[in-house]
């Protein structure tokens, strides 16, 4: 099971992903973008919307939210639930962040095969093969920079480097050998900065759309890459993770992705807006409900403020300083939890020693 501390720290990532979507929902069409073509394009289809949409307008409007819920998702979300998993970082290894990784000539004269004979079906991909083609080390050859690249998730143990990057689903065409060019010279780079231990690179998909949606945490990894175009050109089935796949090898337990819709749809409730208030109202603190949402969307820091409430008021006392603290809300303005304000108070709860 995951662990409380990180069931904490994703609800934080639910509760915020929400309340900024919740912002954006549009209430109907009065804001919406000026759409000429799409709007002509799509009364050809009145015939088909007629007894699903109402407000063609407002369907734009409601279409370009879902983008931007997708993109939250690709660009922030899984990032950043994938670390909390794993206890791992995004890493850029480009000129203007940790600097350019070095690979040698051989090597770099390696990738180029490789890429070249996947591209014209001489070679199928095989990452024991092209990792005997990677992993060389050579004292007389000159070394020379890697190409600009970064890592979605990056974790070090004390034998190997596991690095994912992770990817919208059904990526196009054009894609799959720009990816596999990078993580080839990233490996490379990798076991020539981290010598001694096993480097691993994946792609990483956070679900399979191609699943019944009736099994949400399943898979079929032959059936995803056939239905993206060039997968199976460049990549070998062992480079990538995919759906309770992902989500069970970051965290190293079972059923993670399974946990993890458990926790959104606790949270994600059509009060959800109503609920946030209240927890964001500091008059509620003493409500019974206030302890019990706390527990149902794993907000144990704060219960644990308020479990030690008694003991923290007594200890303010004539503190101005730290009543204003513990009269702020919970939460700020873009629904992140106030870490600071929890660590101030938490202070003045004393654990008797038994």
């Amino acid at each position: 099971m995951i662990n409380n501390s990180k069931k904490e720290k994703i609800s934080f990532q639910i509760i915020k992903t929400l309340l900024n979507r919740f912002e954006r929902f549009p209430q109907d069409s009065s804001n919406n973008r000026n759409a000429p073509f799409h709007e002509a394009f799509l009364n050809a289809f009145k015939n088909q919307l007629d007894d699903k949409v109402s407000d063609i307008p407002f369907f734009i409007s409601l279409s370009s939210w879902f983008h931007g819920l997708n993109t939250t998702l690709g660009q922030s979300f899984f990032e950043n639930i994938a670390h909390i998993l794993c206890d791992g970082e995004k890493r850029e290894y480009t000129s203007k962040k940790l600097g350019n990784l070095q690979v040698y000539t051989s090597q770099k004269s390696n990738i180029n095969t490789i890429i070249t004979n996947l591209s014209n079906a001489i070679t199928r991909p095989d990452i024991k093969n092209e990792n005997e083609q990677l992993f060389i080390i050579s004292d007389s050859e000159t070394l020379e920079n890697a190409i600009d690249f970064s890592t979605d998730v990056f974790f070090e143990e004390d034998n190997k480097i596991i690095a994912v990057e992770l990817k919208t689903v059904q990526p196009n065409s054009g894609e799959m050998r720009g990816e596999k060019q990078k993580i080839l010279e990233a490996k490379a780079a990798f076991y020539n900065k981290f010598s001694g231990k096993d480097i691993e690179f994946y792609l990483g998909f956070p679900f399979d759309p191609t699943n019944d949606p009736g099994e949400p945490t399943g898979y079929d990894k032959k059936r995803f890459m056939n239905s993206c175009i060039n997968m199976n050109k460049y990549f070998d089935e062992k480079e990538i993770k995919l759906a309770n796949e992902l989500w069970d090898f970051l965290s190293g337990d079972e059923d993670t992705m399974m946990q993890l819709l458990q926790m959104i749809n606790s949270i994600s409730t059509v009060d959800f807006m109503d609920n946030y208030r209240y927890l964001n109202n500091v008059k509620n603190r003493a409500e019974p409900k206030y302890s019990e949402l706390l527990g149902k969307w794993n907000l144990y820091s704060e219960k644990t403020l308020i479990d030690n409430d008694d003991t923290i008021k007594e200890k303010i006392k004539e503190n101005k300083q730290i009543t204003r603290i513990y009269n702020q809300v919970p939460f700020d303005k873009d629904g992140n939890y106030k870490i600071d304000r929890y660590l101030h108070l938490s202070e003045l709860i004393v654990t008797d020693e038994t």
